[in-house]
This record gives structure tokens, C-alpha cells and sequence, in this order.
């Protein structure tokens, strides 16, 4: 589930809570108070969607923990309504629950079983005149779901697309800018070879390819902080984590281990590539600050969030300092545009811990 996905998510989640919380206000208006047995068939309906959807999202689309889940909400919601007719307005909360929570075409049935929970529990099931308003609901419930499911697969697919022409086009800025600046770089150290023994040329030449280095380096951060890192590409996070730490302690020398806590579990790219970005950034900075002897990285999976801890230890340094660097900024940004936290625990000589925060739903 990605970002714009969760989005909508809580949007229907809040859409339900919103018309429990109408029926109720509209039942204190024509009752001094609901009767008791109206709150707990309420208190039911909101528990029930909690625990059963809210908390465990992982649940949206498969068949039979979804099922039996509207069924409830169905059952319960009839209740309701033939105890206090104010909560008639849940109906506009329930009826898009089926597209969210059931796969296609069982999201059709279902949203065609709330409609009939909205006839039984208004009681026009008993009149033979009802048929053909109930089959013109359930036909227009069905064109709706038809329509959004259409919208859905429309903004899939611009997305798509939207990938594709970003790609060419970081592809396009990386030829203009990069692969023109380390040909210059090129050029300049070939020209420094020519100068010898001419050291004033020699070291004018050097100059001028670290300058272009430097300015390279900043277009090159600029254009790859928008890319998938590139060990993800073809493995899963613990792989790709672990293919990161033993190329890093090979090249530094330090020994990196990896653990994972939790069950593994497919993570929305973003998500993935934040954690990803947040673990090379830990070994990065062990590497050039800490002068770490050792360096520990743990994932771990749980019902509502993954967290990742990147322990050195190494000399510490005073996290609320000013200028405590780039790479800790860029890990909160990414951090908050996944909805997650970056935390960081160090003093002078007493190591490093990292600890990324990226909530599941």
C-alpha cells in the first residue's frame, strides 16, 4: 500500500466513525438519550471495524477475514437501526466499506448486501412494491463501484506513467549534468599529466577538476535522491540490507552485522528505500565520524510499524549540536514523507544509535 492508497484508506475509515458519530447526534436531538441497548449495538459497530480493519490492514482484500467482518458490520447495523432510526445515516459510512475491504467482484456483493441490510432494516422488505427500488439501488451501488473501480485503475496507470517519464527524465539530466561533469573531470586530469613536471599548471589543472568534482557530487545527490536505491531493486529489504553491510565492511574494515525480528514482509517501495537510505547513511557516517570497531543493524517487523536500528561504537557526538550534517537531515525528510520518525541517541565517547520509525497503515 503506498502513500496515496493509505491515504484514501483513512479517509473511508473516517467517513464510518463521522456518520457513527451523525447518528448519534441526531439521536440525542430526538432523544433526551439513546437507550442502552443502542449505545452497546454503536459501541459494537465502532470496536468491531477497529480491530478488524483499522488495526490490521494487512487483512484489506482477502476474502474471508473480510467477509465475515462485513457480515458483522451488516448484522450490527440492522440491529442498530431498528433500534433508533436516527443511526439511518451509518448506511453512507458502510456502503463503500466493500470496495475497500473485499476483492473484485466480491466487493460488488457485498456493497449489493449492504443495500438490502438498508431495506431490511427500514423495514421495506415486507412491501411487495419495493422490488424494483431495490433492484434499481443495487444496480446504481454496483455502477458507482464500477466507476471508481475504472478511476482507480486510470490513476494506476498514469501513475505508471508519470514513473516512466520521471525516470527518462532523470535519465536525461543525469547524461547533461553528470556523465558531462566526470568527462570534464576527465579532461582536466589528462591535462594535469600532459603539464608535468609544470607544477603551477599541474596543480591549476587539479583544481579544476575537484571543482567540478564537488559540483558533480551535488548534481549527483540531487538526481539519485529521486531513484529506487539499486540493491533493492532485485532483492527484499533484510537481502538488500545485508549485500549493503558486507560490501561496506569489506571496503572499511569495520564489522557490520545484520539482524531481522519480526515476520518479513513486502513494505511499499518508498518505505522500503527510506529504511534502505537510513541504514547506508548509519554505515556512511560509522565509516567517516564514529571511527566505529563495530556496527549493528536490526529490523524488525511488527503488527503496526517497522523499525530500524543502526548501532556504532564509535566516539559519539552531541546529536543537538549545530551543523551535525547533511545526511541526518536528509534521513528526517525522508522519514516524514513516509509518515515515520528518525531518532538519534549519542554522547562523546559512549557510540551511536539510530532508530527510523515507519508506521505500516
Amino acid at each position: 500500500m503506498d502513500v496515496w492508497e493509505a491515504r484514501w484508506v483513512r479517509a473511508f475509515h473516517l467517513l464510518y466513525y463521522a456518520c457513527l458519530a451523525l447518528g448519534l447526534i441526531l439521536s440525542f436531538g430526538e432523544h433526551r438519550s439513546p437507550a442502552p441497548v443502542t449505545l452497546v449495538v454503536l459501541a459494537a459497530l465502532a470496536g468491531w471495524h477497529w480491530f478488524l480493519v483499522v488495526r490490521r490492514p494487512h487483512l484489506l482484500g482477502r476474502l474471508r477475514p473480510m467477509a465475515l467482518h462485513l457480515a458483522v458490520l451488516c448484522v450490527l447495523y440492522v440491529a442498530l437501526v431498528r433500534a433508533d432510526g436516527s443511526f439511518d445515516v451509518v448506511i453512507f459510512g458502510l456502503m463503500p466499506q466493500p470496495y475497500l475491504m473485499l476483492p473484485i467482484p466480491w466487493s460488488y456483493a457485498g456493497a449489493v448486501a449492504t443495500i438490502l441490510c438498508t431495506f431490511a432494516a427500514r423495514g421495506y422488505l415486507d412491501d411487495p412494491d419495493t422490488l424494483w427500488r431495490l433492484a434499481g439501488s443495487c444496480g446504481l451501488v454496483v455502477a458507482i463501484g464500477m466507476f471508481l473501480m475504472y478511476v482507480l485503475r486510470q490513476s494506476a496507470q498514469n501513475k505508471t506513467l508519470g514513473v516512466l517519464e520521471e525516470r527518462a527524465r532523470l535519465a536525461r539530466e543525469i547524461h547533461d549534468t553528470i556523465a558531462q561533469g566526470l568527462s570534464g573531470i576527465i579532461t582536466q586530469l589528462e591535462a594535469a599529466e600532459q603539464a608535468m613536471p609544470d607544477l603551477p599548471a599541474v596543480r591549476r589543472r587539479i583544481a579544476l577538476a575537484k571543482e567540478l568534482a564537488r559540483d558533480n557530487l551535488q548534481e549527483a545527490r540531487r538526481s539519485v535522491d529521486a531513484l529506487r536505491p539499486g540493491p533493492l531493486r532485485d532483492a527484499r529489504l533484510d537481502a538488500a540490507l545485508a549485500r549493503v553491510a558486507e560490501r561496506w565492511s569489506r571496503t572499511s574494515e569495520v564489522s557490520a552485522t545484520v539482524s531481522v525480528e519480526g515476520t518479513p514482509r513486502p513494505l511499499p517501495g518508498e518505505v522500503g528505500a527510506t529504511l534502505l537510505r537510513a541504514a547506508q547513511e548509519g554505515l556512511s557516517n560509522a565509516a567517516k565520524h564514529a571511527r566505529a570497531g563495530r556496527v549493528a543493524i536490526t529490523l524488525t517487523y511488527m503488527d503496526d510499524e517497522v523499525t530500524l536500528d543502526v548501532f556504532d561504537d564509535g566516539r559519539g557526538f552531541e546529536p543537538d549540536a549545530r551543523g551535525s550534517g547533511y545526511g541526518l537531515a536528509a534521513m528526517r525528510e525522508r522519514a516524514r514523507d513516509v509518515g515515520g520518525t528518525l531518532t538519534v541517541e549519542s554522547a562523546p565517547g559512549e557510540g551511536t544509535a539510530l532508530c527510523l520509525r515507519i508506521p505500516s497503515s
